[in-house]
C-alpha cells in the first residue's frame, strides 16, 4: 500500500510564538498538479488583533534601540537566511518556481536584508535637517518611527515580496503585522522561524496567513494601527483600505507598481514612508552677552 505522507501544518507567528489560528480553520495548499503539499492556517480577525497587541507591546523597546544595534540584528537575520538558503529554494520549487528563479528570489531576498541593515544607522542623517529660523533658536527636524504598521504582502512571490515590505519598516524602528501570500505562504512561515531564532525581539514582526478578502478591512480599521502598506493590485480592496484609514488618519501606501526584482524596489525612502518628523526648538544661549562681551 502507498504510504500517506504526514503533511506539515504551518503555524502563524505572533509575539515570538507559533500558535495555531484561534479560529481552528486551515486551508490545504496545492501545487500546480493539484496535489496537497501543506496545511496552512486560515487566520481570523482575532489573530490579527492579537498580533497588533504584540506589535504595540514590542514597539517601545524596538524603537528605543540604538540604530546600529538594529543594523546588527538585521544583518544576523541575513546570515541565518543564508544558512537556510536551500530550504527556501526547495519551498519555492514546491510552490511552482523553477530552480533558477527560486535561487534568484532567495539570494535577492538575502541581499535586500543586507541592504536595509546598512541603512539602519544612516537614514536619519539623510532625512534630518537643521532648519533656518528668525529667532535665537536651533530648530531640528528628525524622523522617528510611526508605530505599528499593517502589511498585506505581495501575493505573487513567497519570500522576496515579504522581505521587501517588512525590512524597511523594522529598519526604521517600527513593528509590524503581516499577511503573507495566500497561494505561496511556505517561505513566510519558514522566514518567521528564522526571525524567532535570531536576535529580533518577539512581537517586532508578526506574520499571519489567510485570505486578504476576509482580513484587509480589519487591517485598515484597527485603531491601534498607524499605517497600512498594501502590495497587491485588487482595486476594491485598495478603495476599502483608503476609506477605512480615515477613521484614525492612518497613512496608506500602495506598493504594487515597481518590479519587486528590480533595484527600484529597494530604497531608503521606503524607510522614510513610515516615519514621523519630530521638530525640536532649542534656545541659543548668548554666551558673550552673559559675560559682558569679549
Amino acid at each position: 500500500m502507498a504510504r500517506l505522507e504526514v503533511l506539515k501544518t504551518y503555524k502563524i507567528f505572533i509575539g515570538g510564538q507559533f500558535p495555531r489560528t484561534e479560529s481552528g480553520r486551515y486551508y490545504p495548499l496545492t501545487n500546480k498538479k493539484g496535489e496537497v503539499i501543506a496545511n496552512i492556517c486560515l487566520s481570523s480577525r482575532k489573530d490579527f488583533r492579537n498580533s497588533v497587541v504584540a506589535a504595540r507591546g514590542a514597539f517601545g523597546g524596538w524603537a528605543g534601540r540604538a540604530a546600529f544595534n538594529r543594523s546588527q540584528i538585521l544583518y544576523r537575520i541575513a546570515e541565518m537566511m543564508e544558512g537556510r538558503k536551500e530550504q527556501f529554494i526547495s519551498e519555492l520549487i514546491l510552490q511552482g518556481s523553477s530552480s533558477k528563479s527560486a535561487k534568484e528570489e532567495v539570494e535577492l531576498s538575502i541581499d535586500r536584508m543586507v541592504y536595509y541593515a546598512g541603512w539602519c544607522d544612516k537614514y536619519q542623517a539623510l532625512f534630518s535637517s537643521v532648519n533656518p529660523v528668525a529667532s535665537s533658536h536651533f530648530n531640528f527636524s528628525v524622523p522617528e518611527p510611526s508605530g505599528v504598521v499593517a502589511i498585506i504582502a505581495d501575493e505573487a512571490t513567497s519570500l522576496l515580496g515579504l522581505v521587501s515590505s517588512i525590512t524597511p519598516v523594522i529598519a526604521g524602528g517600527n513593528t509590524c503585522v503581516v499577511l503573507a501570500s495566500e497561494t505561496k505562504p511556505l517561505c513566510a512561515v519558514t522566514f518567521s522561524e528564522v526571525l524567532n531564532t535570531s536576535d529580533l525581539p518577539g512581537g517586532v514582526v508578526n506574520i499571519i496567513t489567510g485570505n486578504s478578502a476576509e482580513l484587509h478591512s480589519h487591517f485598515s480599521t484597527h485603531m491601534d494601527v498607524n499605517a497600512v502598506i498594501y502590495c497587491r493590485a485588487d482595486k476594491a480592496e485598495i478603495k476599502t483600505i483608503k476609506e477605512n484609514a480615515s477613521l484614525n488618519v492612518k497613512r496608506v501606501f500602495i506598493n504594487n507598481k515597481e518590479n519587486i526584482f528590480s533595484e527600484k524596489a529597494q530604497s531608503p525612502y521606503l524607510i522614510f514612508d513610515v516615519q514621523e518628523i519630530k521638530t525640536t526648538w532649542h534656545p541659543i544661549e548668548n554666551i558673550g552677552s552673559a559675560k559682558g562681551g569679549y
